[in-house]
């Protein structure tokens, strides 16, 4: 396969990966703000929100205050904004597009359809109501490409391209939903383990499908660590770090079989998944979990890279 042609089908999945993501991240802050906070406590929802997109740093170039409509204006609709949900549906379709031939008819109807009826909604509707009917429309829209990809395309190095873009987007999002929780989201004059801080940790896994999944694992309620292990790893559960690294290793391999050779990349996936089957809740929290996320997104990132280097460039 031309590098080009990986290149395409890389990125198509991540983009359509991250515009689910930040809709969950919306639909996280805009259930956590319709909590009542403490007289006097600054709420800092919409802040977090743009720390998980990992766009914090652009927003604040822009000089806007942090409410509710400038933020979901700005990660969901801005042209300016690389990762919003209308940029991202927008290049997943343009590389997509590209590669029309090496996708089947309802992988590409379900990413060209996506781009058409995102017009119908609006940039100024952020009301409980319209909101809410936006964020299950991306997340649809994210099932419908995954699903016709799953059930339609052939095993073969397309598809592993495009399953490896899912994974290392899915690894990045949840390891920077998780830390922004842990780091960044209860006010200082809320106590860790109050009300405010189970409503937070809940909402972060409604945010990740994972509610669920949690109470059939531990059968307890919230904790923290629990909460960690869970997204972290159990490989179990489809959007933890150790389940999307066991993916992306073993479509790595499917490549290195398929052309013969393994590279470093694969060499990196299977450092970081065996260190990721080894690890212990505790150590990670002795160590820190904050220090611990943000080592795994800086070797995440450097896994995307060797990728590139070794089939995309």
């Amino acid at each position: 396969m031309l590098s080009r042609t990986a290149d395409n089908l890389f990125w198509m999945s991540r983009y359509v990966e991250r515009a689910e993501s930040i809709a969950r991240i919306l639909h996280a802050a805009s259930r956590m703000a319709a909590v009542p906070i403490a007289e006097g406590t600054e709420s800092n929802e919409w802040q977090s929100a743009l720390a998980a997109a990992a766009c914090d740093r652009a927003f604040a170039a822009t000089g806007q205050e942090a409410t509710p409509e400038n933020v979901f204006e700005y990660l969901a609709f801005a042209e300016d904004n690389p990762s919003s949900i209308r940029n991202c549906l927008r290049m997943a379709r343009t590389n997509a597009r590209a590669v029309r031939t090496a996708l089947t008819t309802d992988t590409w109807e379900a990413i060209n359809s996506a781009w058409l009826e995102l017009h119908r909604y609006r940039t100024d509707d952020v009301s409980p109501s319209g909101l809410n009917r936006f964020i299950a429309w991306v997340k649809e829209t994210s099932l419908r490409v995954d699903g016709a990809a799953y059930r339609t395309m052939l095993r073969h190095d397309a598809y592993w391209f495009s399953r490896l873009g899912v994974y290392l987007e899915r690894a990045d999002n949840t390891a920077r939903i998780l830390d922004v929780k842990y780091h960044v989201l209860l006010p200082p004059s809320e106590h860790v383990g109050g009300g405010l801080d189970f409503f937070q940790w809940s909402t972060i896994l409604r945010s990740v499908s994972a509610l669920t999944a949690y109470h059939w694992v531990y059968r307890d309620k919230l904790q923290p660590w629990l909460i960690a292990d869970l997204l972290i790893l159990r490989e179990e559960m489809p959007r933890s770090l150790a389940s999307c690294y066991a993916n992306l290793t073993m479509f790595l391999d499917e490549l290195a079989r398929d052309y013969g050779r393994q590279g470093e990349s694969q060499r990196h996936a299977r450092r970081i998944c065996a260190q990721l089957r080894n690890a212990r809740t505790d150590d990670i929290f002795q160590g820190g979990l904050h220090e611990f996320l943000t080592e795994f997104i800086t070797e995440n990132n450097r896994l995307g890279a060797l990728i590139a280097d070794q089939y995309l460039i």
